[in-house]
């Protein structure tokens, strides 16, 4: 059974949630507020939170960071703010997936099920596996990079970003299959979110006198490129 912990100030929208999940057969807590739900989240084991991003005593988004120091729980985001950067923000500080309010319960169900999906075939996959491309070397179990001896540290999403990239080297990947094979989001989201983050990985790994490790394929998409 699906345990969903619910960080929300709003106990109208909560209680909402709350009684939509359970007919779903979810396992539901709630929080009303920062503190305590960063106290639930850290020490109990939950298969996916929904978190407020304006939250009493402490912000949606610093909850978010400290989770993720601690745990890989999936985090989707919930905000009333819809701009692309706010959207970056949330999902820069360790959230998996955003939603914007107002939204409907079948598509928040859509987006539960999906991070579900996503969990349930990383325990099940290999890995062991390491990736190269020119000098950049990929540690799938560590999840650490290298170029040549030199480590990047990159977040979760850019992380995620780049193995997809890859896996499909000298493929094409469109905006929208990046975002539904990193975000799981497919047309949710704004494609300009993934400008954003091949501009943050190009940052991280790029040697400014060298060629580009990701290539842009004007009007559609982004390729590594052998």
């Amino acid at each position: 059974m699906c345990k969903v912990l619910i960080i929300e100030d709003e106990k109208n929208l909560a209680r909402f949630i709350e009684l939509e999940l359970q007919y779903e057969g979810f396992t539901i807590a709630t929080a009303y507020d920062g503190r305590a739900g960063l106290d639930l989240a850290i020490n109990e084991q939950w298969d996916v939170i929904l978190l407020d991003l304006m939250l009493p005593g402490l912000s949606g988004m610093e909850v978010c960071r400290r989770i993720r120091a601690a745990k890989e729980t999936p985090i989707i985001m919930l905000t009333a703010r819809d701009s692309v950067m706010d959207k970056v923000s949330g999902l820069d500080s360790g959230a998996d997936d955003y939603m914007s309010k107002p939204f409907a319960i079948e598509e928040l169900l859509a987006r539960i099920r999906a991070l579900m999906r996503r969990t349930e075939g990383k325990k099940e996959s290999d890995s062991t596996q390491t990736l190269t491309f020119r000098d950049l070397v990929v540690d799938i179990d560590a999840r650490s990079v290298y170029r040549k001896e030199e480590h990047i540290e990159l977040t979760k999403r850019e992380f995620d970003l780049l193995v997809v990239f890859m896996t499909n080297i000298n493929r094409v990947l469109t905006r929208e299959l990046l975002l539904e094979k990193v975000w799981e989001l497919g047309t949710y989201a704004e494609t300009n979110v993934v400008d954003v983050y091949v501009r943050y990985l190009r940052n991280k790994l790029d040697n400014p006198d060298g060629e580009s490790y990701i290539q842009t394929v004007r009007g559609t998409g982004y390729v590594m490129r052998k």
